[in-house]
């Protein structure tokens, strides 16, 4: 029996929804969103691109070290260059195992920011209808150039998304710039001020950001809590 376009999308659908519902009754923790948003365009050709993979490397082993973080902190990886690609759906730390990313092409970085935020919201949504209580979202993004080859609109769409939800509360947008990015370009993209990233120091930079998700998964949902000293980055 042939099934129809819809019957399909509609048995797809249930079967990720029971999958979610499995995956949520193993695992019952609260859950810390993460979605790393990564340029993968050409100009992170080399040493960049090599420092990134074993910074993401050294993510995945600092978050496992820690009982509590590696049940609640979910990881999602988003790169993009003249295309935006989910690299790695939402998945529990305990679970994530580092891609090896190949750069290649423009910085759609509207287009990623856009990929992201849309990505946190079905996870909410995820999240709701699984009855999981979840921490407020972080994006983290690393460019290390400005956005090209990709229409205004779509950047200009991209911020206003940002401040509307930085303002309600629904991420906590953090960007990154590394070595020839514009940043004075990335601070008008987003709400919180842009680090600059010191050198090629990846490894520290993940290490810093696992901590900082470990040190929020212990806390309550909406407790603020003190985030350790970025070393690796300067204003």
């Amino acid at each position: 029996m042939l099934l129809s376009a819809s019957r399909i999308v509609s048995v797809m659908t249930e079967s990720i929804n029971l999958e979610e519902a499995v995956e949520f009754a193993e695992n019952p923790e609260p859950r810390c969103p993460c979605v790393l948003l990564l340029d993968t365009s050409g100009s992170m050709s080399g040493p960049p691109i090599d420092a990134l993979n074993e910074g993401l490397a050294a993510f995945a082993e600092e978050l496992n070290k820690d009982d509590l973080a590696k049940k609640r902190v979910e990881v999602s990886v988003i790169s993009f260059n003249s295309q935006v690609k989910t690299v790695q759906d939402f998945i529990t730390a305990d679970r994530f195992e580092a891609p090896i990313l190949q750069p290649g092409g423009l910085t759609s970085m509207g287009m990623g920011i856009n990929a992201a935020l849309d990505a946190i919201a079905d996870r909410k949504t995820s999240y709701r209808n699984n009855g999981v209580t979840y921490y407020r979202p972080w994006v983290f993004l690393i460019t290390d150039g400005e956005p090209q080859g990709e229409p205004e609109k779509e950047i200009d769409r991209a911020i206003d998304r940002l401040k509307d939800d930085e303002a309600n509360k629904r991420v906590a947008f953090f960007a990154v710039g590394v070595e020839n990015a514009n940043m004075k370009r990335l601070s008008e993209i987003v709400v919180r001020h842009p680090l600059k990233l010191k050198g090629l120091q990846f490894r520290e930079m993940f290490v810093w950001l696992s901590a900082s998700m470990q040190r929020v998964s212990h806390s309550k949902p909406d407790e603020q809590v003190p985030l350790p000293p970025p070393g690796w980055g300067e204003v």
